[in-house]
């Protein structure tokens, strides 16, 4: 199971070669990150500046007391997103409604 989505890195990044993936005669390179991996400091932060630029695409609107509230206003329902870690919880009148379809 994936925690977060992959996020992508604000500054260059190097890692050993993991062990069981270490080339021969290239003990002493390193690899460059392209992308943010589970298990760094920054991936949790990265993974949820990525979630945020979908929402806010989406035409969500984030909470200015929590930023892990989202809500949506479209005609007479209102929509509201809570985001934990992996897990979300959708709230609405209406479950017809195209949640995260952006527009």
């Amino acid at each position: 199971m994936k925690t977060f989505l992959r996020g992508e890195l604000d500054k260059r990044i190097y890692m050993k070669q993991p062990e069981g993936f270490v080339q021969e005669g290239q003990e002493n390179k390193v690899y460059f990150l392209k992308r943010s991996l589970y298990g760094l400091k920054q991936y949790p932060r990265q993974w949820h500046k990525r979630f945020n630029s979908f929402m806010i695409k989406a035409k969500y609107t984030r909470c200015e007391y929590d930023s892990c509230v989202y809500f949506k206003q479209c005609k007479d329902d209102l929509t509201y997103l809570l985001l934990y870690v992996d897990d979300m919880l959708i709230v609405a009148r209406n479950k017809t409604f195209r949640i995260l379809k952006p527009n």
